[in-house]
């Protein structure tokens, strides 16, 4: 299998569905000509043409209700919302329209679209390129929310989400598009192409949009965490010692509720890890699951382990951003409790 970094594993997802099925299309802010702010449709326009990759005006909005109407009449719409922190003003469009449209119409229309979105801080970004606003979507019935870890299953997720009957918002944590991030800023980056999960096959294939992924498994606690947290918290699990089993829940939602529980149950104790701020965090829910399948398995309180309920600082990134040391104190506190 080739070594791929995300960006390449992205671009690769995009490539196979374009040469594939004639229906999908790919357009954003700069992601024609140029490539994309982070080169991950960098070649797609020169080898499809203009009519298939191009590019869009600075209007969200725009980019989602035109997506919307595409889908409606047979294409297979991928736009991309240059950072995450960008979407609001398209949030009309993704929740009054692409969320309802099967239903309100009895499923007459389905809206098949693929919203990519960088997300997450780690690269000094400040307040409006670092926002993770994965709970706001979660929150919405009829989308799915992806976010993916590593090369190897951001590639495979992303051709799922591409042809998928219902509305995708697919976030890409951009610290990890290079190589994976464990928290410690001061190190080097490790890349891909180090690190096993940067094996990616060239060809198609598909991850289910409903599965979660054990991704170390361990007997004293359990870990729920997504993205860039994935690595943070193994991190944490070495530094600590505490023997934590790490789900990388991969899809938000729908949720893999099995083997979230399972794990919990087996292990009794539970620490829930996002960089997203705490209040109404994803992380609640998450707890709030636990507690209503898993109470009586429970040796400890649920402990979380979040960004701080604030605009996401510049001056301060390291002290917002839930690094291994914080993590470490939370699996001990479970263990000791």
């Amino acid at each position: 299998m080739a070594r791929m970094t995300m960006v390449q594993a992205l671009r690769s997802a995009m490539d196979v569905m374009l040469e594939r099925d004639p229906n999908v299309v790919i357009y954003g802010q700069d992601v024609g000509y140029f490539g994309g702010v982070f080169r991950c449709t960098e070649g797609l326009q020169a080898r499809y043409g203009s009519s298939r990759v191009f590019d869009a005006p600075i209007s969200e909005g725009g980019i989602v209700g035109s997506a919307i109407g595409m889908a409606a009449y047979g294409l297979r719409p991928v736009v991309e919302v240059q950072f995450a922190d960008y979407f609001y003003p398209a949030s009309d469009q993704i929740v009054s329209e692409a969320a309802r449209l099967r239903y309100r119409s009895a499923g007459d229309f389905t809206a098949p679209i693929t919203i990519r979105m960088p997300c997450g801080g780690g690269i000094y970004g400040g307040q409006t390129h670092s926002q993770s606003p994965e709970a706001l979507f979660t929150h919405v019935c009829g989308l799915r929310t992806v976010m993916p870890s590593n090369p190897y299953d951001a590639k495979g997720l992303l051709i799922a989400a591409i042809e998928c009957d219902d509305p995708v918002i697919f976030l890409e944590p951009k610290r990890l598009y290079n190589g994976p991030f464990d928290g410690h800023h001061e190190r080097p980056v490790v890349p891909w192409s180090q690190h096993a999960m940067g094996e990616v096959p060239e060809g198609h294939y598909r991850l289910p949009l409903d599965t979660a992924h054990v991704f170390r498994p361990g007997k004293d606690v359990t870990v729920l965490t997504y993205g860039t947290m994935v690595f943070v918290s193994e991190a944490a699990a070495h530094e600590s010692g505490v023997d934590a089993e790490i789900i990388d829940l991969r899809t938000l939602w729908p949720l893999d509720l099995p083997t979230v529980i399972a794990s919990v149950k087996k292990t009794g104790r539970c620490v829930v890890v996002h960089e997203a701020t705490r209040t109404s965090g994803f992380g609640a829910e998450l707890a709030a699951l636990v507690q209503e399948h898993a109470f009586y398995h429970l040796e400890a309180p649920i402990e979380r382990v979040t960004g701080w309920d604030t605009p996401y600082p510049h001056a301060l990134e390291w002290a917002y951003f839930p690094g291994p040391s914080r993590v470490a104190a939370a699996l001990r506190r479970a263990m000791e409790a």
